[in-house]
């Protein structure tokens, strides 16, 4: 006689278990999450109010190197799959952004005031047109001294004060 109640609780079986190729992909996305999460500092780490043994788990890995490190992350991975990680993951990628913005205005600060040194009066005057609020002539003053600190071999102390106002007035 066949017992069709045996097949159907295998089957359910099945269903419920995971291949092994999504396992390993799972695991990898909490491996890298882990990664992620041991970059942050500990200031951050404890805004995202992990459980305390991850948070020292996390913390430790920070000193570690190669063999420990291995280690210690496999155990991070398994404090890890004992949680709901969602809401770590948008953390970091909202982090992630916020970074990546951070960024992309620091470049476009280094490549006005490259621009501003190499160009002089052209680029002057476009940054002048797109940004007036920024003080003109102390700009003038400080490319005419980083030119200057370039040609002399000095250190380029009027080019850091020069990046240090664009990012004023661009972040403005």
């Amino acid at each position: 006689m066949y017992d069709t109640h045996a097949d159907d609780y295998e089957d359910f079986e099945l269903a419920e278990r995971l291949n092994k190729s999504q396992q390993k992909r799972e695991i990898s996305d909490l491996h890298d999450l882990a990664r992620n999460l041991s970059k942050l500092d500990a200031v951050a780490l404890e805004k995202m109010e992990l459980p305390n043994e991850l948070f020292h788990a996390l913390i430790d890995v920070q000193s570690m190197k190669h063999g420990a490190e291995k280690r210690q992350y496999k155990f991070i991975v398994k404090l890890l799959r004992q949680i709901d990680t969602e809401s770590f993951l948008e953390t970091v990628a909202e982090l992630g952004a916020k970074k990546e913005e951070q960024d992309k205005h620091f470049h476009r600060t280094e490549r006005w005031r490259d621009r501003l040194i190499a160009d002089g009066h052209d680029a002057i005057t476009e940054f002048m047109d797109r940004y007036p609020q920024a003080d003109a002539g102390q700009i003038r003053q400080l490319v005419r001294n980083a030119n200057k600190e370039l040609l002399a071999n000095k250190p380029p102390k009027s080019s850091r004060t020069l990046f240090r106002l664009l990012r004023d007035v661009i972040s403005a």
